[in-house]
């Protein structure tokens, strides 16, 4: 029981540093995420359409 207790104190803390990731990366590249919308990270909005 402790030691599953001890997982799930990982697993919180594990969340906790991807949401602060997550904060840091919106806050510094000046991003504003909005539910439903896509995330276009590695296309510049001038690069050419190959299709």
């Amino acid at each position: 029981m402790k030691r599953l207790a001890i997982w799930i104190f990982y697993a919180i803390g594990a969340l906790a540093i991807g949401y602060l990731a997550l904060y840091a990366y919106v806050t510094f590249t000046g991003r504003d995420l909005r539910p439903g919308d896509p995330i276009h990270i590695f296309r510049r909005s001038d690069a050419p359409a190959y299709s």
